[in-house]
């Protein structure tokens, strides 16, 4: 068999066996719906006496809850209706029931990804606190504006129940309406929609804006919150007052919508109101927020999550809560005549949210108390606003028809895309990681001709994606991106699931022009957190002189298997229940290690530890025997068209030098690299040109210096002058 039919051997080869991969990929899962959650539940759970669930309707997504074949209750899930992401950046997911009176009869904690059940707050109580919704009135709720409840935070979870609550009562308002359940109809207008004057333009001054209502304020003294917190039912709420004497500022909140031209321009300046304008795009609206005082409508807890949870803004039924990329500060007022602020902040508010800025709303502010080491007690206040009517356009004379799914398609577009440039500096920092990482497999061999230089430069390339990509970006990649992409293909692929994480997208849509060239070592070997991890700790180690530990290669070959057979286990869990095999993708210590930076329960720190702790023996003990992720890569890597690794025909046999020193022992005894085990990085190349350790390189210098010597002899009756080193000598 000639070269070029082999090459097209090992290609058809390599197509078949991606494709197959690719097929098992795709296999049937279930993705996340009210019909996938009712056959775990009971349904007597959530109405009492019930005995069967009938089908989800067409409709309204909703499925009758029967008793002897009669609908005494409706189960909804909460993320069909309403937004429902917490701090995972995935949806927490409640199956809730709702009787004709628009009661809640029962409640279900049924999926979520939430880290903070990981960080010493137990899933039981989550469920508990959730089921304590069972008797939630909606007609009451919807009257009030969903305050006619108190509200139950858990102390270190307070975004997470907050989103919960949020969810069961807009989301049960919107069922109740869409039903007629208990009285309540759908939110009807009173004629055309009202829009907003853009061409009303003209500046004027605090004094004024203050006066007519373009800025709202709410003050709450000292005095005021210890009273409303002592009549609390808790009485451990009023042992701790706040310090300070009575007449004192608690808060002093003022509130305006900048993206109305006139007030945007009178509060921020021309300068200032253009850069707004460059950072929202079509459809969003923006509110400045002003605060001074002992309380700050801010805290801290958004430089952590990355959730303001202390405000949100409600409008109707809808509410928002800001994420810190939806919040830029402000240095100053442009204002002469207004009071000076501590807290100078603008927030966006996206397209999605279905704010009518024509229409009251109101800025909930969340006030906290400590009343325990780790316990808490809120109460709310509310700032209410009006957009005065002199910014008004007349009604129009008939309402604009919006295409419903075309206006969530777009809505979804404006938000990955809103996404992608609020992480425009990341995204330029990893694009320029990925061309410096392209060149330096492109030209390795002029890269790896300096060992030394070549160590520095792997050490720094894998502490920036330890550091950059892992700890700062959260972009570690899972097998679960995987089963993920699985269940997406199977129930209707769409692009704006996966473009919601920019760096998570352009790793895998790198990764696989990397298979087509050099296989999975260009991710596992270089860009992986965890996999730097392994091998910056085992530097460390060697420099410590920590023994390391070579397995017989007999042990250390069949042990290759395992990572295989864990990707297939996770596989054919998948199948069954991808929640399932997302629990027992745990075996992944990406989670711990990188993504919660080990703030987790002790046994998952534990695990990674452990892990970390063979690496240190081992190098990179976790990404030969057991990473499922590097084993799914290995599939498709097959298709590798090119092999970029140089070779002498002396490397096996005799020579050991390279076996002997790979980083993960992925080079066979008779000298064959196996792809499917190699991370690339690159220290045979460094071997295959090093004076010192290649043997073949060794007699090659040898060699070429016995012949340089042998011309350094001047042979005899030649003319000194003739030799370039020989010295100039007289001649009478």
């Amino acid at each position: 068999m000639n070269v070029k039919s082999a090459f097209f051997s090992r290609l058809f080869l390599g197509m078949k066996i991606g494709l197959l991969w690719l097929v098992a990929m795709t296999a049937p899962a279930f993705a996340d719906s009210l019909d996938s959650f009712l056959p775990d539940l009971v349904p007597s759970e959530l109405a009492p006496g019930a005995d069967a669930f009938g089908p989800v309707r067409d409709d309204v997504k909703v499925a009758p809850i029967l008793k002897g074949g009669e609908t005494i209750a409706w189960a909804f899930l909460t993320s069909d209706f309403v937004g429902t992401t917490g701090y995972s950046g995935k949806p927490i997911h409640v199956v809730a029931a709702i009787d004709n009176d628009a009661v809640l009869t029962g409640v279900k904690l049924v999926k979520h990804s939430e880290p903070i059940v990981l960080i010493g707050i137990p899933n039981s109580k989550m469920v508990k606190l959730t089921e304590g919704y069972t008797g939630l009135d909606l007609k009451a709720e919807a009257a009030s504006g969903g305050e006619s409840h108190d509200l139950d935070i858990i102390s270190g979870a307070t975004v997470t129940i907050m989103v919960i609550d949020d969810s069961l009562v807009r989301g049960g308002i919107k069922v109740s309406r869409a039903l007629g359940l208990g009285g309540l109809a759908p939110v009807t207008r009173d004629g055309p929609r009202r829009e907003v004057d853009m061409a009303k333009v003209e500046m004027s001054d605090w004094t004024t804006l203050s006066g007519d209502g373009s800025v709202r304020r709410m003050t709450l003294d000292i005095g005021q919150v210890n009273k409303a917190f002592e009549v609390m039912p808790d009485p451990r709420a009023a042992k701790r007052p706040e310090p300070g004497e009575p007449g004192d500022t608690y808060i002093d909140m003022h509130l305006a919508l900048v993206s109305v031209p006139s007030i945007g321009k009178t509060l921020l300046g021309e300068a200032e109101y253009n850069n707004m304008l460059e950072w929202l795009e079509e459809g969003e609206q923006a509110i400045l927020v002003l605060g001074r005082g002992a309380y700050s409508f801010k805290g801290s807890g958004y430089v952590r999550g990355g959730i303001f949870d202390r405000i949100q803004l409600i409008q109707g039924d809808n509410s928002v809560r800001f994420f810190d990329k939806q919040q830029r500060r402000l240095g100053e007022l442009a204002t002469d005549d207004s009071p000076s602020f501590v807290e100078l902040d603008i927030f966006k508010i996206p397209a999605d949210a279905e704010f009518d800025p024509t229409e009251p709303f109101r800025l909930q502010l969340l006030a906290q108390r400590s009343v325990g080491a780790l316990e808490r007690v809120f109460l709310t206040f509310d700032l209410g606003y009006k957009l005065p009517e002199r910014f008004l356009l007349p009604k129009a004379a008939a309402p604009k028809v919006v295409d419903d799914a075309t206006a969530e398609a777009a809505a979804k577009t404006a938000l990955w895309q809103r996404i992608w440039k609020d992480r425009t500096v990341e995204i330029a920092v990893l694009g320029v990681m990925l061309l410096v990482l392209t060149a330096t497999f492109f030209f390795q061999f002029q890269a790896t001709m300096n060992a030394r230089t070549f160590y520095w430069f792997r050490i720094g390339f894998l502490t920036m994606s330890l550091f950059f990509i892992g700890w700062y970006a959260n972009a570690q990649l899972s097998v679960v991106n995987l089963m993920a992409l699985a269940g997406s293909l199977k129930g209707g692929f769409t692009w704006d699931a996966f473009l919601m994480d920019p760096l998570v997208f352009i790793q895998w849509f790198a990764i696989a022009a990397a298979l087509l060239f050099w296989g999975r070592g260009a991710y596992c070997g270089w860009l992986c957190p965890f996999g730097a991890l392994q091998e910056l700790t085992n530097k460390i180690a060697r420099a410590f002189k920590v023994p390391q530990i070579t397995l017989p290669w007999g042990l250390h070959e069949r042990l290759w298997a395992v990572k295989y057979m864990i990707f297939l286990g996770l596989f054919g869990l998948s199948m069954v229940s991808i929640p399932l095999a997302e629990t027992y993708a745990e075996v992944e210590p990406f989670k711990t290690a990188i993504i919660l930076k080990f703030v987790r329960d002790w046994p998952f720190v534990i695990f990674a530890l452990a892990l970390l702790l063979a690496g240190l023996f081992i190098e990179r003990f976790y990404c030969r025997y057991l990473c499922p992720l590097g084993a799914a890569l290995a599939i498709p890597a097959r298709i590798r068209m090119f092999d970029w690794l140089r070779r002498y025909k002396e490397c096996g046999s005799p020579c050991q030098t390279c076996a002997n020193e790979c980083p993960v022992q992925a080079i066979h005894p008779t000298g064959e690299i196996n792809p499917n085990e190699c991370v690339d990085c690159l220290h045979c190349q460094v071997l295959y040109q090093s004076e010192t350790k290649c043997p073949v390189v060794i007699r090659q210098v040898k060699r070429r210096a016995k012949v340089g010597s042998a011309e350094l002899k001047v042979p005899a009756g030649t003319p000194p002058t003739n030799h370039p080193n020989a010295k100039p000598t007289n001649v009478s």
